[in-house]
C-alpha cells in the first residue's frame, strides 16, 4: 500500500454517521459529504487511487471501469448485499477481491414486504390519502373502500432464502397458506415449520397463487422470471409484491396486465431501469391501482448500520492480511 500506514477507502456516497466516524478511525477514510452519485470519470479517479472501494447499487462497476483500477486497489467492498452492479469475474481477473454484507438486511426486508402484502390488498395507501384533503371524508359505509382479506390466503414465494423463509414466517402467522417456488427445495425441518409446499414447476404455482411475493436473488438467470408469458398464467384476482430487484419482472408486461385488469394490484420497492421510474408505473400508482416505494425495503438505522459494520469487518481482515468473511466468489454470482 505503497508505505501507507491506512490503506486509502474511497465511499462513495453517504453512510451513517457512526459508520464514517469508525471508518475515519481505521482507514484513511475519503468521504462522499454531499451524498451525490459519482461520475463515471469520478469513479475512474477512485478506482485508480484507492486501496478499497466501498460502492454501493447506485454505481456501476463494470469491467471497462475495472480495467482502469490503479495497481493499488485490491478490494470493492460493496456496501450491500446485490452484487449485480459489479462484474465481480472482471475484478477477480484484476486480483481485485469483492465482498458483500450478507445476512444483515434479511428481517427488514421482509418486514416490508409483509407490509406492502398488507398495504395493496386492503388499499391502505388509497384510504390514507382520503383524509388528506382536508377533512371531506363523510364517514364510515359498509361499501366503501373495500379491499380483500389476506388471512386464508396463497402465497406464494418466488425464492425461498434468507429473506423469502422469513417471509414465510410472517405470512404463516397472518393466517396464509404458504406455496413456494426455489433452486432447490429446502430443508424438511424448513417446510415443516411453514407448512408450507413446494412447487417444482413455476409455472403452475404462478397460476394457483392469490399473491405472489418476489425475493430471489438478480442474476443473468433471474432477469425476466416472470415474462409476460408467465404474469398472464396468474389469476385477475391476484396480487404481486416486488422488493428483490426490478428486472425480475418484465416491467412493460406488468404494467399492462394492471392497465387491463387482468392482474388485481402490485407493490413494488424496486425497478427494472432504477431509479428511472416508466411514468406508466406512476399513473397506476396515482390512479390507485398499484403501490410504489422507492427502494426502502432494508432502510432501517439499525440495518445500515449493521451493513456499515460488515464492510469495515471486511477491510479490517484483508487489511490484516487475511481472507474477507464476506468474499464473493465469481462462479457464485
Amino acid at each position: 500500500m505503497a508505505g501507507r500506514k491506512k490503506p486509502l477507502v474511497v465511499i462513495t456516497r453517504k453512510l451513517p454517521d457512526p459508520v464514517e466516524t469508525r471508518m475515519r478511525e481505521l482507514f484513511d477514510a475519503r468521504l462522499n459529504i454531499d451524498d451525490r452519485a459519482m461520475t463515471q470519470p469520478e469513479l475512474v479517479a477512485a478506482l485508480r487511487e484507492a486501496d478499497v472501494l466501498v460502492p454501493t447499487i447506485t454505481d456501476r462497476i463494470d469491467a471497462a471501469l475495472i480495467e482502469q483500477a490503479g495497481p493499488n486497489l485490491k478490494l470493492i467492498a460493496n456496501f450491500g448485499n446485490g452484487v449485480e452492479h459489479i462484474d465481480v469475474q472482471a475484478a477477480a481477473k484484476k486480483g481485485i477481491t469483492v465482498t458483500n454484507t450478507p445476512n444483515v438486511l434479511t428481517e427488514d426486508t421482509a418486514d416490508m414486504t409483509m407490509a406492502l402484502m398488507l398495504t395493496v390488498p386492503r388499499r391502505l395507501i388509497e384510504g390514507a390519502n382520503s383524509l388528506r384533503d382536508d377533512g371531506k371524508w363523510s364517514g364510515w359505509s359498509p361499501t366503501w373502500m373495500l379491499g380483500r382479506r389476506i388471512w386464508g390466503k396463497r402465497l406464494g414465494i418466488v425464492g425461498m432464502g434468507r429473506i423469502g423463509t422469513a417471509v414465510a414466517r410472517r405470512a404463516k402467522a397472518f393466517g396464509l397458506s404458504i406455496h413456494y417456488h426455489n433452486r432447490k427445495r429446502v430443508a424438511p425441518t424448513i417446510e415443516d415449520q411453514l407448512e408450507a409446499t413446494y412447487w417444482e414447476s413455476l409455472d403452475q404455482m404462478l397460476a394457483r397463487m392469490d399473491i405472489i411475493s418476489v425475493n430471489c436473488p438478480s442474476t443473468p438467470a433471474t432477469f425476466h422470471l416472470l415474462s409476460a408469458r408467465r404474469l398472464a398464467l396468474m389469476q385477475p384476482t391476484a396480487y404481486i409484491v416486488n422488493t428483490a430487484r426490478g428486472d425480475i419482472i418484465d416491467e412493460a408486461a406488468l404494467i399492462q396486465m394492471v392497465q387491463e385488469g387482468r392482474l388485481a394490484g402490485a407493490g413494488l420497492d424496486v425497478f427494472e431501469h432504477e431509479p428511472a421510474i416508466n411514468p406508466k408505473l406512476v399513473r397506476l400508482a396515482q390512479q390507485d391501482k398499484i403501490v410504489l416505494l422507492p427502494h426502502m425495503g432494508s432502510a432501517t438505522i439499525e440495518g445500515r448500520i449493521d451493513m456499515g459494520d460488515k464492510v469495515i469487518i471486511n477491510i479490517k481482515v484483508w487489511a490484516d492480511g487475511h481472507r474477507p468473511p464476506d468474499r464473493v466468489l465469481p462462479g457464485r454470482v
